[in-house]
Parts: C-alpha cells; structure tokens; sequence
C-alpha cells in the first residue's frame, strides 16, 4: 500500500486497467487493445510483477459475490495513533473483507459483507464504537459488474 517500487506511468496504468478488465487477455490481444507491442506489452508485465506492484492474478466468482448478500463500503476516519489498533479490531470482525489505507478525507475503507441489513446495522455500530473512530461514512454496493460488461 504506498510503498511503490517502480515509478508507473500512463501505459502502465492502461495495461493494469485493461488486466482489471480482463486478466485473462493475452499478451497480443493486450498490445492490440492498448496499440503497443506484444514485446512491450510482455516488458511491462515482466517488469511490474518483478518489482511487486503486481503481485499477481485473481478470478472473481459469481458465488464470491452471491455469499454476501449485504455487501457495504464502510469509509472511516482516525483520530490520533489509534490507526494499528483500529485496523487490528477491525481485521478481528469477520465481517470484514477486505482493508484499505487511503489518503483524502478518509484513512481506511472496510469492504463488509453480511447475511441482512439487521447484520450490517449491528456491525457499522460495533466500528462506530471502536476507540479512534471520529467519523465514518457507508455506502451500500447494490450490483457489481465489470466495466465494458
């Protein structure tokens, strides 16, 4: 998170947005979309994965999303050093899904996932009680779709 190897610039960011949009494209389709060389194409993508800033490939199923039928964006703000001890309680709720540090208005985003509303409502209560937490701000994520899809 921040800790950057390699300084990225426009192409590198077309070719991780193009991956994004499908991580299964192959190097020749990738340098079709993207109006470059296979052989840069291959280059970057050599280059990225070597310095770390892609650490590797995934594949979301239609199940990952379906075992969440609540699924929310919880942006919190941080008041203080509490960040460690927030993230640790936070990383302690099995309703977290995933972490994410930021920059802005906001200092971290929890992705949750739960069973019901009722759910959601008592575990945005349990965050909004940990010791640090000024401010929060949640937003529901009502469908999930790829860009071009």
């Amino acid at each position: 998170m921040g800790n950057a190897l390699t300084k990225m610039d426009r192409t590198d960011t077309r070719l991780i947005s193009a991956l994004r949009h499908n991580g299964r494209a192959s190097v020749s389709d990738l340098a079709s979309t993207l109006n470059l060389s296979r052989a840069t194409v291959r280059a970057r993508l050599d280059r990225l994965q070597t310095s770390g800033d892609v650490v590797g490939f995934t594949v979301v199923l239609k199940e990952d999303v379906a075992q969440d039928p609540v699924r929310a964006l919880m942006m919190i703000g941080i008041e203080g050093r509490g960040t460690d001890r927030v993230l640790r309680q936070l990383g302690s709720l099995p309703q977290v899904r995933s972490l994410h540090s930021t920059n802005g208005r906001w200092d971290v985003i929890a992705e949750l996932g739960t069973e019901t509303l009722e759910a959601l409502d008592d575990v945005l209560s349990r965050i909004r009680k940990f010791e640090g937490v000024s401010q929060s701000e949640t937003s529901l994520l009502l469908s999930t779709r790829k860009s071009g899809a």
